[in-house]
């Protein structure tokens, strides 16, 4: 293996997932106030499991996605 790919850490699914809806709020397309469940639409045949996900990471579809983009560690137990 090369050092490259030795020193590049594996990226939680959540945190990619994280990182669009990011990009969804910075483009106005959802504001951080908004509930969960207004993403579900952009998303289409993905949201299913992505919201499993998030159940299992103890979000609602009522929580704000302000709440969603504020977590920094997603750790599984």
């Amino acid at each position: 293996m090369t050092k490259t790919m030795i020193d590049q850490k594996v990226v939680h699914p959540m945190v990619r997932f994280q990182r669009q809806v990011k990009s969804l709020v910075k483009r106005n397309v959802v504001k951080p106030t908004d509930s969960i469940w207004k993403i579900a639409f952009l998303f289409g045949d993905e949201w299913p499991h992505w919201r499993k996900e998030l159940e299992d990471f103890e979000f609602s579809m009522q929580d704000p996605i302000s709440d969603l983009i504020a977590v920094e560690t997603w750790e599984e137990e």
